[in-house]
Parts: structure tokens; sequence; C-alpha cells
């Protein structure tokens, strides 16, 4: 884009919901008088519990229904992070649409609930929409007013705005990409803000309370008009010479003649000559650079001419079908019957292509069913790897019983265990209110097929089949209800397990001793009888997740953790992609000791994990003082370095490696010593996956998750292991580069899904996703890209380091 041109979109042309996230809430909240003696009573009485609520108001009216967060106790800061989808789309908003956002406190009495409101107009003064962070002042004690003019503005009026103001206007446009970021400055800019808001906070004190709004930001600036009008100049040309702001509308549209000259160039009795064209040297090494670029990469205007020149020798080059795919018109008949002969006697693609061709991109009916039938060559181990995604596809399907939708129903009837996953997955996405009509048929197709089963070698007909399915159902309904009543008790964590264990004996017996066995809903090829009231307990958080001890067909047992209100579908994800490329580096014969538990969501605030025996490495640190120590206890050799096993000290070095460089890849925040636990064997592991694709609610995150205590365990950064450590990180590094495709792949398909830190900004995550591969260089220099970083990350956690070092070390404290 030249510096003088200026791309938007029309607000009339945006058929998306109008979407904003909720962040968090500044400032100390009023104490409430008690209503009975007039005491002023503090949190220590009351722990407060907040929600805030949404509402669009067009012109002064209401429009469409208000919209609710979670309740939170977890503050101050008190930190929602929640997406916000309103029923109205930006199509249906008017210059003068404004947010009107209230924050209630339901710890309190019914006349004491409201802490303040405020609202804010989505367009400015150049009728833009806003984007990005806004900070709303609350009006304490006022329910906001949706009337225009409103009477409760969130803005800060404009003399009373100072310089903490001006720098987080700017901060806003920094964040947006609309200030340049020079990377030495940046820090030094951050810094230097931190120390202004400390002292402006003790220069004013805390008597404000501020809410941050983000608002959804687009590629182009959004400008509105209303829909059907015409588009009038917003100011009138006077004879001075003042800049007028005129919209081109005609910009990044359709060009007549452009289309006209591809049409030419297309044409089918060009379809002889190119049949038999070979390209030139330098032609040649265009295709062989566009071949390597990444799923999420746009092709030029030339390079989809040059493929489609090329097309006919292309057609033993696997790689290219999907490039070329992407150059076809598939508005012109003629030209898209002709791409499908093509890529019928093409070389067939490899499964990891196939899953690109499932994308939104590709909408033709014929490219999805040839997706489907490359799909058909994988095995189950390898399907139930993108099994995920494959349900996440369905939305991109053209029908309710595509060839998707009964490709996957048939695998399933073959493997219990891809029926039960695939149940599971289908069943969570029915509360999808755009797609749930999708999921349901799906989900009939799937009960019909598999009730038709006739029985087999154990007399285990379809009907008993589906029952064994169906009752993991109707066990995580008992589970809800078992985590609300003993959240209900007062009192300790003992009384609450002893409530537990009262429940599941008592009035609830009927989970010790199942009437038929049940399929365990995280490992489908165990049968489980009924839950060990006696060995089952609860964690002590604020959620109480249950950790229940299951009773096995073979008299055995298994240990599994019910969470609910916890969205597990993001931990599902990120499991899985370890998982995943566990199962790479294995094919690679690198095996780094990873441990891929499993994890179910059961619904969009419940599911399962598998229960691993191990202990966070805090819990580790205030006991034994060192990793060493720890492992010293369970594996101890007094010949051996650091008094550890050979074994068990080769086995703690993998597994620091393989999940440094995975976290790395992943972007995983929020990293601390509670959320690292370490196996009496040696394998570490990192549980708690809140924050994704590069997102951390902690300034400065290093970019390698490594803490100085697991540095110490291998004998420092000078030690002969931590070499070792290095090398491991480097190879399995380069080794995931190569299936970068299948990944970027498999995030493109969760573009659709509401998983949080996805359904934010999509194309923003799966991008920064990208640039963790560094694509753009071989093997070797990522070696070196790589022991940099590392080297980086582990200097921020000894002393004898410089600023931005000491900022990475304060991350883990």
């Amino acid at each position: 884009m030249g510096a003088s041109e200026f791309r938007f979109f029309l607000s009339c042309d945006l058929n998306s919901p109008v979407t904003f996230r909720i962040e968090k809430l500044d400032g100390i909240l009023p104490l409430h008088k008690s209503s009975d003696s007039g005491v002023v009573s503090g949190v220590e009485d009351k722990r407060p519990e907040l929600y805030i609520e949404c509402a669009l108001y067009i012109d002064g009216a209401p429009f469409g229904l208000p919209m609710r967060t979670r309740l939170n106790t977890t503050g101050p800061p008190y930190c929602w992070n929640e997406l916000i989808t309103l029923s109205s789309k930006y199509r249906d908003l008017t210059a003068h649409s404004q947010l009107a956002i209230t924050v209630w406190d339901v710890s309190c009495g019914k006349a004491e609930g409201l802490i303040g409101g405020a609202t804010i107009l989505l367009f400015n003064s150049k009728m833009q929409m806003k984007s990005g962070k806004q900070k709303l002042r609350l009006w304490q004690g006022k329910e906001a007013d949706g009337s225009f003019p409103t009477s409760t503005p969130g803005k800060v009026p404009r003399h009373e705005r100072g310089e903490l103001e001006r720098l987080e206007k700017l901060m806003n446009k920094f964040e947006r990409g609309q200030i340049q970021s020079i990377d030495w400055l940046d820090r030094l800019m951050l810094r230097s803000l931190d120390k202004i808001k400390e002292q402006e906070s003790s220069k004013h004190g805390n008597s404000y309370l501020y809410l941050v709004v983000d608002f959804c930001s687009f590629e182009h600036r959004v400008v509105f008009q209303e829909s059907g009008a015409n588009l009038l100049i917003t100011s009138p040309i006077g004879s001075t010479n003042e800049f007028v702001t005129v919209w081109d509308t005609e910009l990044g549209k359709f060009n007549p003649s452009e289309h006209k000259q591809l049409k030419l160039a297309r044409s089918l009795d060009r379809g002889i000559i190119d049949r038999d064209l070979k390209p030139s040297n330098n032609e040649r090494k265009s295709i062989q650079r566009v071949l390597k670029y990444p799923p999420t990469r746009t092709l030029s205007g030339d390079e989809r001419q040059l493929l489609w020149k090329f097309r006919f020798s292309l057609m033993s080059e696997k790689r290219a079908l999907t490039k070329f795919l992407r150059c076809v018109e598939w508005s012109d008949v003629q030209e898209a019957k002709q791409a499908i002969q093509l890529m019928y006697k093409w070389e067939t693609i490899d499964v990891c292509d196939a899953l690109e061709l499932l994308s939104p991109l590709f909408e033709s009916e014929e490219v999805r069913a040839y997706a489907v039938s490359v799909l058909e060559r994988a095995d189950d181990e390898e399907l139930q790897c993108y099994l995920l995604q494959l349900v996440q596809a369905l939305r991109f399907e053209r029908s309710d019983r595509s060839r998707l939708s009964q490709f996957l129903v048939q695998r399933a009837l073959q493997n219990i265990q891809l029926a039960s996953f695939f149940r599971w997955y289908v069943a969570v996405e029915l509360t999808d209110h755009v797609y749930n009509k999708r999921y349901f048929s799906t989900y009939d197709l799937l009960e019909q097929s598999m009730k038709k089963l006739p029985p087999d070698v154990n007399g285990e007909d379809g009907n008993k089949l589906w029952q064994s399915l169906v009752g993991q159902t109707g066990l995580t309904a008992q589970l809800v209800s078992i985590t609300r009543e003993v959240r209900n008790v007062r009192g300790n964590t003992q009384k609450k397990i002893e409530k537990l264990r009262q429940l599941l004996s008592g009035l609830l017996s009927e989970l010790t001793y199942f009437e038929e066995p049940i399929r365990s809903p995280l490992t489908p090829s165990v049968l489980i009888k009924g839950i060990v009231p006696g060995e089952s307990t609860l964690f002590k958080s604020q959620l109480n997740p249950l950790l229940l001890a299951f009773r096995t067909e073979d008299e055995g047992s298994c240990k599994v953790i019910f969470k609910k209100g916890d969205d597990l579908r993001q931990d599902q994800l990120v499991v899985q992609m370890v998982w995943l490329m566990d199962r790479l580096l294995k094919l690679e014969n690198l095996d780094l000791c990873l441990t891929p538990y499993k994890v179910l969501a059961t619904g969009h605030d419940e599911g399962m994990l598998e229960f691993i025996p191990s202990r966070s490495l805090a819990q580790i640190l205030s006991e034994h003082r060192s990793i060493t120590s720890y492992l010293q206890k369970f594996h101890p050799d007094e010949h051996a370095p650091f008094g550890i096993t050979a074994t068990c000290l080769e086995t703690f070095i993998k597994s620091c490696a393989g999940y440094s460089v995975i976290t790395y890849i992943l972007g995983i925040g929020d990293r601390h010593l509670d959320n690292l636990l370490l196996t009496d064997d040696g394998r570490l592991f990192h549980v708690d996956f809140a924050f994704i694709l590069g997102r951390d609610p902690k300034p400065f995150p290093p970019p390698m998750k490594l803490c100085k205590e697991m540095v110490e365990a291998m004998g420092g950064a000078e030690s002969q292991y931590y070499t070792r450590f290095k090398s491991y990180c480097c190879e399995a590094y380069n080794i995931l580069r190569k299936s970068s495709n299948l990944i970027l792949n498999l995030f493109y398909l969760m573009a659709g899904s509401t998983i949080p830190d996805i359904a934010s900004d999509p194309e923003k995550g799966i991008l920064k996703l990208q640039e963790k591969f560094r694509l753009d260089m071989d093997d070797e220099a990522c070696i070196h890209f790589f022991q940099d970083l590392i080297n980086e990350s582990v200097s921020a956690l000894f002393p004898q380091m410089v600023e931005t070092i000491h900022r990475w070390a304060q991350y883990w404290r």
C-alpha cells in the first residue's frame, strides 16, 4: 500500500456481530456500609462478586439484548479478559451508537449492588470506528446512561486530561501497530510509562475506577456508512488550502480491465499452448519460492498467473496442488471444471496438505471431497491427531451431511476410541448458536449409524455400545451436581472432602457401582465400573476440582480430575499439540520424555484431566530447596554427577528441552513455578494453558520459558549437561519446523472456534505462530538463532546481566 493511500471498510458492509473484550477493572472498590448498623465493612467481611453488563444503544434507544460477563471474585485488579459478542451487527450501527457498561456487585444487598457505569461512542468525530484498548472512567453509584447525549461518558473530560491520558492514547496507537516499533526504545518507553503511572496514582490517589475495554481491530479502518446511502464528502470544499477527507468507494473493488486481462490470459484456447510450456530458469526459481510459502501466505496476482501458466508441468509436483487451487477463479464455471479435472490427475498430495483444502479458503465441494479421499489413507492414530480440527472444519462445509461428516462417522464406527472423542467434540459444539443445526445433524448421524451395528465377537451390539458412550454424559452431569454441593459446604478443605465422600457413599451411592460399565471419557478403551469414595478427594483451590478414583473392569483403578467452572478447550488444544509434536519427534527417533496427559472438555466450562502423580516446582523448592535434592531422594547414585542416576538426569534434561521448544512455538504465557510439574522419575511438564499464541498477563515475558532452578539442576549454564540441553532444543526445533505446514493448517482449521485466545483474532494468532518457525532461515541458521534465544533467556536469570535481562528475571517472581 502506497504512503498516500488510505484503505478502509464501510460499516454497512460488515455482516459480523459487534465484538469486544472486557479486560479488567482498575482501582479500589468503595467500602460498603452495613444496612443494619451503619458500620463500614471491608473486603474481609464480604468478598466482592462482580459482573459487568453491556448494552448497545442506537440513537439513545436500547438495541438488542444486554450481555453479562461471568462473576469475578479474584481481584483487585479484577481481570475478566472475556470476549463479548452482541446479537447486533456492525452494519446495524448508526453514527451515534454507544455501549453502556455497568459494573454490579452481587455480594451486596439489592440496593447496594451497583458499583458504577460508563458509556462510550463506537465512532469517533471523524466517523471512524474506535479500535484497540479504551480506558473508561466509571461514574460511581450510577448506572450507565444510554441516552444521547449521555450523562455518564466514560471519556475523561478534556480539562482533566493530563500526561498519563496523552501517553495512554499513544500507547493504544502503538499496540495497534500505528507507531513503528523500535525494540530498545520501546523498552525504555514502557519503563518510563510505568513510573509516570505510579506518580499519577500517588498524586491523585485511587478515587476513580477505570474499566479497560478492547475493541475489535480490522485489517483496515472502518468508516461509518449507512446501508444504501450515497457517500458524501465529509466537509465542504472551500477556496482555502485546507485538507478535505474524501472516501474513495472504488478502492480495492472489482476492476473490469484487470479482470478482462486475466480472462484473456486464462482462456481455454490457451490451454492447448500451456500444455507444452516449460518454465525458464528464473521462472522455475520463482515457482519453487512460491511452493515454499506457508499456507497462511496470500499469493500475489503475478504469482497466481505464474502457477496457472505452468500448471501442466507442475502436475508431478504434489506440493504444488494446494497453491494451484488457490489460483483458480472458481466463479468461472469452465475454469473451475478444468481445475477439477487436473486435480484428479495430479500427483496425490500428503495428508498435511489435504487439511489445508478443508480450510475456509476452499469452498468447492469437489475440492473438499478430494481432501477427504486423501484423509482416508490416514490410520486411526494419525486421524485422532487431527480429529479435533476436523470437527471444527465441519463449520466450513456447504451442507450438514457433507462428505467430511460422513467420513468421520464411518471411521468412528470402526474404532471405539475415535467414536468416543468424536461424540464429545461434536457434543461440545451443540451450544454454538450459529452452527448447532449442523452439529446436531452430525451427532444424529453418529447415533443412528452406531445403533445399527451388528453384535461383535463379545456379543455387544451397536445399541449397547452407544449406551456405554451416552453414560459418560450422565456421569459428568452427576459430577457437576456433586461439585456444586461440595462448594456450598462452609469450612475448610477437609470438611469439603468429607462431604464429597459422604455423597459418593450415601445419596449418590449409585456412583460407587454403576448399573452398567461406562467407557472412560479420557481412555475409551477402558471400562469403568464405579468411583472409590475412600480414594477420592478434591484440590484446595477456588474451583475445588475433584480428584476421583475410578474402579476399572479389570479390577484396577484410574484417577481423573474433574473441573467445573473452567474452560478446558484451550488446554485440550495445547495438549493435543504436545501429543502431536511428541509423535513427530519420535518419528525422527527423538524421544524427549514429554507428558501429553489427556484432557477432555465436556462443555464450555467443564471437563476432565488425567491425573499424573507429580509435584509443582514451587512445592519442591519449598520442601527440598532444589530440584537436585528432590530427584536424589528417588534416584540416588553416589558415583553419578549431582548424586542422581544418569537415566533420571537425562530424562529431566530431555523433558526440559522438549517443553522449552514447544512452549516457545505455541507462545505459552503465564509460566510460574506452580504450573511447572515434576514427576518422581524426572519428567518435567507444563499445565494450565490460559494464555497462548504470545499472550501473557505479565510484562516483558522472556522468549524462552526457563527458570533458574531448571538450569541449576543441569549444573549451571557452563556445564556439559546444559550444552546437551541446548543440543536437544535445536534438534527438536528443526524437526518441528519441517512440519510447520501441518501445525499451521491445524490452527487454521480452529479459526472458526470460540476458544478465547483464537476467537479474539484468529489471523493475528496464526501469523504469530508462523513467525515462531522462522521459515525464512535454513536449518543451520536456525540452530544459531535458537541457541542465541536460549542464551538470552538464561542470561536473564543470573545477576551479572543488564537492564532488559533484569526485567525478564522479574517474570519468574
